[in-house]
């Protein structure tokens, strides 16, 4: 990848318009460590720009008790998304969905349950029985759920992660990890975003019983709006929170605590620290014209050249007049040209860490020029590229 002169140039405009009141020297920000966390392996993460900012045996796989529910939870989103189920369909309660072991939501077998009351046993209660039953009722069974969870993980990237229930009773090969349990409270919160709001409600009541959430953060702190418990013996006490300040988001997780108020207590510690000391910022928006790029032979000699998605970044707060970025370009573009096409990539660092690494695509069509167009311009570029 080369870059002219041209580039070169808007380069430095790009420069300066993402980098405000540059210091002659800009200082260090100073950082502490990460607090000492209680927990078999816990990860704060940035679900927005997707940055780590503190983990510890993240990729060690673990029984997930309950925080299971949170992959059921998210395929029922995206059957409700994709319109293959409705919040007012009822659903039949099977006698195995009935005799579920574990937490319930406390359905009553040979009746029928709406989704959406359903959803929430499983997102609010954590009811093992509404799991099974919204199970049965997209896949025909909880076995063929499970097909399906599997699958979706691989879809999320969620490499270390195996389900053999929808529950998450424990069971041979059923296991995840602190890292893809993160990346699973991202899919959830970025995906569906109408249905994230149930994750935050305090209390639930079904067939005149109410339970309240078991997430206790969502009494102590009134930035956590989720997302999910669990316990067994097996797995000890877990957690993913999540929380929002101003517009910086953060997902914590803990696995293997060894009570409810140590989940709770780590997890808070977490979010505190990523709060205190690390800030997320938009750098660039989908659709954003980072520069315009000479093109040769094509309808049009320009071409807009930019970012078909929002690029956030996860910086330490105060660093930002720190940042300095970058433009790579080919260095010759000759068309056609179609939208979406990569033709560089944009860099942006933070003292010598990489914190973006973008392609930079083409913005638009430029169709190839007449036939006299496309000679001339290979003249010009012929003369242009021997005087270099």
């Amino acid at each position: 990848m080369a870059i002219n002169n041209v580039f070169r140039a808007c380069t430095a405009v790009l420069m300066l318009a993402l980098l405000t009141a540059m210091p002659a020297a800009a200082q260090s920000v100073l950082i502490p460590s990460p607090p000492q966390i209680g927990a078999s392996s816990y990860i704060l993460m940035d679900p927005l720009s997707g940055r780590v900012i503190m983990e510890e045996n993240s990729h060690e796989r673990l029984p997930p008790a309950s925080l299971t529910k949170m992959m059921t939870a998210y395929i029922v989103e995206r059957e409700l998304d994709e319109g293959r189920i409705a919040m007012s369909d009822m659903v039949p309660i099977s006698v195995n969905a009935w005799r579920t072991e574990g937490s319930r939501t406390f359905v009553q077998e040979g009746t029928q349950v709406s989704v959406e009351d359903l959803l929430k046993g499983v997102i609010i209660q954590s009811g093992n029985d509404a799991s099974v039953a919204l199970a049965e009722f997209i896949a025909g069974s909880e076995s063929a759920f499970v097909d399906i969870m599997n699958q979706q993980a691989q879809i999320l990237g969620m490499n270390e992660s195996s389900f053999a229930n929808a529950t998450g009773l424990p069971a041979p090969d059923h296991f995840s990890t602190a890292y893809d349990l993160a990346l699973l409270a991202k899919a959830i919160i970025n995906d569906y975003p109408e249905n994230y709001p149930l994750y935050a409600q305090k209390h639930f009541t079904f067939n005149n019983i109410r339970q309240p959430n078991r997430n206790s953060l969502l009494w102590r702190d009134d930035s956590v709006d989720g997302l999910k418990t669990g316990h067994t013996e097996e797995a000890g006490y877990c957690l993913v929170a999540s929380a929002k300040r101003n517009d910086t988001r953060m997902i914590a997780v803990v696995m293997g605590t060894n009570s409810t108020a140590a989940r709770a207590q780590e997890v808070q510690k977490m979010l505190n620290y990523g709060f205190r000391y690390y800030q997320t910022e938009r750098l660039f928006s989908n659709g954003q014209e980072l520069l315009e790029a000479k093109v040769w032979g094509g309808e049009s000699d320009n071409l807009s050249v930019g970012l078909m998605e929002d690029v956030h970044v996860t910086i330490p707060r105060g660093s930002r007049d720190s940042l300095e970025s970058t433009v790579e370009m080919d260095s010759v573009i000759r068309a056609p040209v179609s939208k979406g096409d990569e033709l560089g990539r944009v860099m942006v660092k933070l003292d010598e860490e990489v914190v973006v690494d973008q392609p930079v695509l083409a913005l638009s069509d430029v169709p190839e020029g007449g036939f006299f167009k496309r000679i001339w311009d290979a003249i010009k570029l012929f003369f242009m590229q021997l005087f270099e």
